[in-house]
């Protein structure tokens, strides 16, 4: 039997009704849906799919920020923010 743990996260009022209203659809409550995720970046170790704009523009750089994850891997470089992360990826 595993410890369960309990993350609290701030979002929008408005997306989390309109995540729990798909995720309802497919018979899944948010906290579920949320699990799911998780143990999808922990089976892929990576993000689960391919982030894009809402009109299909896809990340840019991806071969360079899949390199920099694995380098980040092996080196134990960590970073506080996202914004931090892009930063040193991108070399600003």
């Amino acid at each position: 039997m595993s410890i369960q743990t309990t993350i609290q996260i701030r979002i929008e009022e408005d997306l989390k009704e309109k995540a729990s209203n798909v995720l309802k659809d497919i018979g899944l409550d948010l906290s579920s849906g949320i699990k799911l995720f998780l143990k999808e970046v922990v089976t892929s170790e990576s993000i689960p799919f391919f982030p894009s704009t809402i009109k299909g523009k896809k990340l840019l750089n991806y071969e360079l920020l899949k390199k920099e994850v694995a380098e980040a891997k092996k080196s134990g470089k960590g970073f506080a923010t996202s914004e931090e992360m892009l930063d040193d990826i991108l070399n600003r």
